[in-house]
């Protein structure tokens, strides 16, 4: 089972305040627990929206709108991945995730699970995912 920890932006992190060294060591040290288990497949941070853009949909129409984008509380500023046999085994290690916030006080991640391809069924579509290189 793969799980997303999406660590949510903040102001802070949106105006690209580089965070204190005490949090980088903290974030090293969690991953390399994640990574030392056996269960971490990716972490990285993200860039402030202002260098992203978003793309509605209306239809077939699309329209791209560029960052930054007012509403930090939508935002994700990085995420890890990690995969794990339990639902329960995710959560153990996400409640140990170190407070992400820049600031130290008010910091909050969300954990979310892949679909795997088996959760679709059987058919034609889904075997032509199969066969994508880097699909699971």
């Amino acid at each position: 089972m793969r799980f997303m920890i999406l660590v949510k932006a903040t102001r802070e992190s949106e105006a690209g305040v580089r965070p204190p060294e005490s949090l980088f060591a903290e974030m090293a040290t969690y991953h390399e627990q994640l990574a030392k288990a056996g269960v971490l497949v990716d972490a990285s941070g993200l860039q402030a929206s202002s260098k992203g853009w978003r793309i509605k949909y209306h239809g077939k129409k699309t329209t791209v709108i560029d960052g930054p984008f007012p509403e930090t509380k939508e935002l994700v500023a990085g995420y890890t991945v990690i995969k794990v046999n339990s639902r329960a085994e995710a959560l153990e290690w996400t409640k140990r995730f170190p407070n992400p916030s820049i600031d130290g006080r008010a910091g909050e991640i969300e954990v979310r699970q892949y679909f795997e391809l088996e959760d679709f069924g059987e058919s034609e579509a889904i075997e032509r995912f199969r066969k994508i290189p880097g699909n699971k």
